[in-house]
């Protein structure tokens, strides 16, 4: 049985991409509705995939980031380029999920990760990239979720098929030749979102060369939330972004792409225009520097 597409169980226009833990328990067992774990190490790229098996919320199911929400490492294009529409939009149909086509009602994805959306944002911003928008954060991760004594799970999840068809906004991403020829642009701000030693070069604990994109600015992925994984409200995004907010275009890297996902659901949280995601990264500009006093 199909359903309506003019009363989604979210509306995300005034959610601002967020939901409780205690929304959640509430809707945990509503067919409409597809969980997703993002738990994910740099350092140990297993550990998501323990922690999952572990304990998980019941009726998730897990998506990694190396295998499932990147592309396979090349010599340029970064740590985490992106995954092939058409090979995520199967994994996305086999956990269940339904995009609007066909007049399909649209499955809600709640999303969540144990570092303040550090991984999970990534599959927020994929799936709306790929047009998908019924899609929200679990506010302060699984973390928070044990906290309040909600239940957890060892069993794998099983999901009927779902029906996911990918509308790819290209124009959400650029490449190292826009960012190259952009550099000097003034309508366009360029936003690195390490955090700031790595931004100054101070510290680089993964990346060949420590440094910036010249004329980039800094903006700390870590800000969109506290330290206890909740999100700072959409005034304090709002706050966060005063001095640019009236910039044509914002666009945003990181070391790989993933974690500047975050900056861009605080835009978003903010009420401000669609950034763009620099997939590649500081680690695709890296890839590119034949001498390392170049990067600054």
């Amino acid at each position: 049985m199909t359903h309506s597409t003019h009363s989604p169980i979210w509306n995300v226009s005034r959610s601002g991409w967020i939901v409780s833990p205690d929304w959640l328990a509430e809707h945990l067992n509503d067919s409409r509705i597809a969980i997703v774990d993002c738990r994910f190490s740099l350092m140990q790229p297993e550990l998501g995939q323990e922690q999952y098996r572990t304990s998980h919320i019941p009726g998730a199911f897990y998506l990694d980031l190396n295998r499932d929400l990147s592309s396979p490492v090349g010599q340029h294009g970064g740590r985490h380029p992106l995954p092939d529409p058409a090979i995520l939009a199967e994994k996305l149909k086999a956990i269940g999920i339904r995009s609007a086509a066909f007049g399909q009602e649209p499955t809600l994805v709640v999303a969540y990760d144990d570092s303040r959306f550090g991984f999970a944002a990534r599959l927020w911003w994929l799936l709306r990239y790929l047009g998908h928008d019924q899609v929200v954060l679990l506010d302060g991760g699984f973390q928070t979720w044990q906290d309040k004594g909600y239940p957890v799970s060892r069993e794998p999840s099983i999901a009927q098929p779902g029906n996911f068809v990918p509308q790819v906004r290209s124009d959400w991403v650029v490449d190292i030749e826009t960012v190259r020829a952009s550099q000097n642009h003034p309508g366009i701000v360029l936003v690195d979102s390490r955090e700031a030693e790595r931004y100054r070069g101070e510290r680089e604990p993964i990346d060949p060369i420590a440094g910036h994109i010249p004329g980039a600015v800094n903006y700390p992925w870590q800000e969109v939330t506290g330290a206890d994984g909740l999100a700072q409200p959409p005034v304090v995004q709002q706050q966060r972004w005063s001095d640019i907010q009236n910039a044509p275009e914002i666009w945003v890297y990181c070391g790989s792409g993933v974690t500047a996902c975050v900056n861009l659901l605080s835009l978003a949280m903010a009420d401000l225009p669609q950034g763009k995601l620099y997939a590649g990264s500081w680690s695709d500009w890296c890839s590119y520097q034949t001498d390392t006093s170049s990067a600054s």
